[in-house]
């Protein structure tokens, strides 16, 4: 693919993503614009094996974008990075078609382990603000990962996921469209297994007020008789 198509996808695919474009030219002042730019400028250069300019274009982008792509990245058509501040991406990552990261994401590794050791994104993935993927997995196509999530193992294609560590929330298998970037009306099964417990709670105390209430009635109940028992006996001695 030649550097006008790689401009070409860029700018659509900023257009169709970011609502608060008003005019094609703001696309030039995009920092995930230039970043993706040189990224695929370094990359080239990586490949032919000229490491040292590679990196040294990718750690100027990075300066200049505060978004650092590493150049042994492989990354698809149309990488949307919004806002991008914090990105980060690592040397072995490997990112399909149509996807979209937002400010601090980490795609990173776990250590110092040779070969493939950052994640793999496929086709249409989401990745909200501030989430991190560590480690070389796996997260299938049209998932999207909330924003904040530490993502440490695979993810099935068409997932959400939400929380640290980051926990799956199946959505009945149902692909969610490329163009779907709401990062904040996700599945939370925190908040879920919370609602759970209050119910399991306030069931538990209705039972357990209910036994108190018995347990005093049975009381008053000893009492009483125990009181008519001796009026009883006061009364016999009065007759004597």
């Amino acid at each position: 693919m030649g550097m006008m198509e790689d401009i070409r996808d860029e700018f659509q695919a900023i257009q169709e993503r970011d609502p608060a474009i008003k005019l094609k030219a703001e696309v030039l002042l995009y920092p995930c614009f230039w970043a993706v730019l040189y990224y695929r400028i370094a990359h080239r250069w990586y490949q032919k094996g000229h490491f040292f300019r590679a990196r040294w274009l990718s750690q100027r982008a990075a300066r200049k974008t505060g978004i650092e792509i590493h150049p042994g990245a492989t990354i698809g058509r149309g990488l949307f990075i919004d806002h991008g501040s914090g990105v980060i991406i690592g040397e072995t990552a490997i990112l399909g078609d149509n996807v979209t990261l937002y400010q601090g994401v980490t795609l990173g590794g776990t250590g110092k382990e040779k070969g493939k050791r950052h994640p793999t994104l496929e086709d249409n993935v989401m990745v909200s603000a501030g989430a991190k993927i560590l480690g070389s997995f796996t997260i299938g196509e049209n998932s999207k990962i909330g924003a904040g999530s530490v993502v440490l193992a695979e993810v099935p294609p068409n997932c959400t996921v939400v929380g640290v560590p980051g926990r799956i929330v199946r959505q009945d298998n149902v692909k969610i469209p490329r163009n779907d970037l709401d990062q904040v009306h996700l599945p939370d099964p925190v908040a879920a297994d919370l609602r759970e417990l209050r119910k399991e709670n306030e069931l538990l105390r209705g039972k357990l007020a209910l036994l108190e209430a018995e347990e005093a009635r049975r009381k008053a109940k000893k009492a009483a008789k125990k009181e008519a028992k001796k009026e009883a006996g006061m009364l016999k001695e009065e007759t004597k």
